[in-house]
């Protein structure tokens, strides 16, 4: 490779690595999109967080080990479930999202449920979720899962206590069969306070970006705190076994709640680096007599940026 060929590339590379970064700040602005009255008030309730080349750098060398995982998971057949629970806004889906940024959506994906269709509520409790269970080589997230029966289900009324008392009596025995068929199972919960939740609620509400992000349910989430509490502790204290523990996630502070939690997840498997035969890039092939046709200007999107 010669000297201008060389520099070339690495300046290709950098201006990746630049993409790379915009693509963190974009996500990161979906955090400080805030009217400036609930940002001042924000901050001076939360205090400071992780500085932001600290933290980009943090979870750049993480999403680097996790594609390590990935490699790991696929050459290896593994098999991975990770459950992520907690209250409304305590960050579930922020750090969902940073796990799968950089991974194969064929390997990685994330599963949230709606609510139970008509015919779903007939069904055994356990049976929706069942279909969306990895095969080897694949790791799902689960943004909520069946753990909803002991959470938002009881709380808002929407299952009977005997319903309740059977999850309990059933959830232990079906994660252990799980866990005997060969799936990795592990669970999150992400922790925040009353006033961090009230402060999260009055930024999407004032965020018309995070607005679509409340419904109803949400707000009566705030209502019933004290029941939500209770539940989770009656959750925590039936279901905590020692083939699935929970690991609880102190989410007050997102960025440094994302980094724990992806740094823990990782500590949890044996993973290591997988040998990848050398790419070698194909010399293009040239046809003289190929002629490309001109396409129709209709066909091109407007260049308005």
């Amino acid at each position: 490779m010669d000297d201008e060929t060389g520099q070339g590339a690495q300046d290709w590379l950098e201006a990746e690595l630049a993409d790379t970064l915009d693509e963190d700040y974009e996500i990161e602005l979906e955090d400080a999109v805030l009217s400036m009255k609930i940002r001042e008030i924000y901050r001076k309730a939360h205090g400071p967080s992780i500085p932001r080349p600290d933290y980009f750098r943090a979870l750049l060398h993480l999403q680097a080990e996790l594609i390590k995982l990935q490699d790991w998971v696929t050459h290896t057949g593994q098999k991975v479930v990770i459950i992520f629970e907690g209250r409304d806004s305590a960050g579930k889906g922020g750090v969902i999202k940073r796990i799968a940024q950089r991974l194969n959506p064929r390997v990685v994906r994330t599963v949230a449920l709606p609510a139970p269709s008509d015919r779903e509520k007939t069904q055994w409790y356990f049976q929706r979720y069942v279909p969306h269970l990895p095969a080897g080589g694949e790791i799902v997230l689960f943004d909520r899962s069946w753990y909803n029966r002991s959470g938002v289900e009881r709380v808002m009324g929407f299952a009977t206590e005997d319903q309740v008392e059977q999850f309990f009596q059933d959830v232990p025995e079906f994660e252990r069969m799980l866990v005997r068929s060969g799936i990795r199972l592990v669970k999150y919960w992400f922790s925040i306070t009353d006033e961090e939740q009230q402060m999260r609620f009055l930024m999407r509400i004032h965020d018309p970006l995070k607005q679509w992000k409340l419904s109803p349910m949400d707000l009566q989430s705030r209502v019933r705190w004290e029941d939500y509490t209770k539940a989770k502790e009656e959750t925590f204290a039936r279901t905590n076994i020692p083939e699935a523990p929970w690991y609880v996630v102190p989410g007050n502070d997102k960025k440094r709640a994302r980094l724990n939690c992806m740094d823990h997840l990782l500590s949890l498997f044996p993973y290591e680096e997988v040998p990848h035969e050398e790419i070698v890039l194909p010399e293009r092939v040239y046809n003289p007599d190929y002629e490309r046709s001109a396409l129709p200007a209709e066909l091109y999107v407007p260049s308005k940026y």
